[in-house]
């Protein structure tokens, strides 16, 4: 994995902070909350893709959410015992990068919210 170094250099602070720190941008402020555009949600930091469109849905809390990922094997999960909650993490598993945390509250097929922010991921929009 590349150092932080790589990473100042190749994203903006506030991405930096998000995806490579475990920060949190507000809710209703990311670029992709409420997009309904098509095409594939990519890791910012290395381009892996992490979410396709299909599986996106409005939750109402102001953060992009996705009933599952493209593929299972692109995400890792970790617990997350921050801020006086239990929560899981969930990362890029090639890069490493923060994208947000997953939720047990989700609609079907899955009945899962992966709760990500707009800063950890980049729209490859379909044609």
């Amino acid at each position: 994995m590349e150092d932080n170094e790589h990473w100042r250099k190749k994203l903006t602070p506030e991405e930096f902070h998000v995806c490579r720190e475990k920060g949190t941008e507000r809710p209703f402020t990311g670029e992709y909350w409420d997009t309904t555009e098509e095409g594939v949600y990519n890791c910012r930091c290395c381009g892996e893709p992490l979410f396709l469109s299909e599986t996106k849905f409005d939750a109402g809390c102001g953060w992009p959410s996705f009933f599952q990922p493209a593929d299972a094997e692109a995400i890792l999960e970790a617990k997350d015992t921050t801020h006086g909650m239990i929560r899981t993490e969930i990362m890029c598993k090639k890069c490493g990068a923060h994208l947000g945390h997953v939720f047990e509250d989700g609609p079907t097929p899955t009945g899962l919210r992966y709760c990500v922010n707009s800063l950890s991921v980049k729209l490859d929009k379909a044609e």
